[in-house]
């Protein structure tokens, strides 16, 4: 069998946890920041999970990640 290439963009976007989740940081945090409120800025610097139901298709982008 041939070795499988990870998709590059997505290996700099997602992380594994030590329980198998998959991480991931959330988006509209780049620009036009003084329209949003100070605890909407404070609750998009926390890292999200992905969901169940795209868990599969990230790592099937990710093959040697888990």
């Amino acid at each position: 069998m041939p070795k499988i290439k990870t998709h590059r963009g997505a290996a700099k976007r997602f992380k594994v946890t030590g329980t198998g989740k998959i991480k991931r940081n959330k988006a509209y945090r780049r620009h036009l920041l003084t329209s949003k409120n100070a605890k909407r800025g404070r609750q998009l610097r926390n890292p999200a999970y992905v969901d169940e139901t795209q868990e599969k298709n990230i790592k099937m982008l990710l093959p040697y990640l888990v």
